[in-house]
């Protein structure tokens, strides 16, 4: 199944925008869309969980101990985490080749930081 991607807060509109420039028919809820905003990680995870959405997320600082404390009683679709020296083409250019050569069933219950090795 392809990739579905959900944004956190802390994703900018601007980023989401040049992914699906590259690539209009990438899934890329905002969040917004979602009704994440304002909400702590566990929560935006269970929606993203909910959705079957990949999670994308510029906070390194927590979402990482949230994961692993979500996986521990429940199935996630995964994350991503952008580190903060990549520009927004690289993140974009990044996503688009995670959502043209991966699978979904390949990320359940995995975090990673981008640039991916695929």
């Amino acid at each position: 199944m392809k990739i579905r991607f959900q944004a956190d807060e802390s994703l900018s509109y601007a980023l989401i925008q040049a992914a699906l420039r590259l690539e209009p028919s990438i899934e890329f809820t905002t969040a917004r869309q979602a009704g994440v905003l304002g909400l702590g990680d566990p929560e935006v995870l269970a929606v993203a969980a909910n959705g079957g959405r990949l999670l994308v997320t510029r906070d390194k600082a927590t979402f990482p101990q949230h994961f692993a404390d979500f996986i521990a009683h429940s199935e996630s679709p995964g994350v991503i985490v952008i580190p903060p020296h990549l520009t927004i083409a690289q993140i974009a250019e990044e996503l688009f080749l995670v959502w043209l050569v991966m699978d979904a069933e390949e990320w359940v219950n995995r975090i990673t930081y981008l640039p991916v090795e695929i």
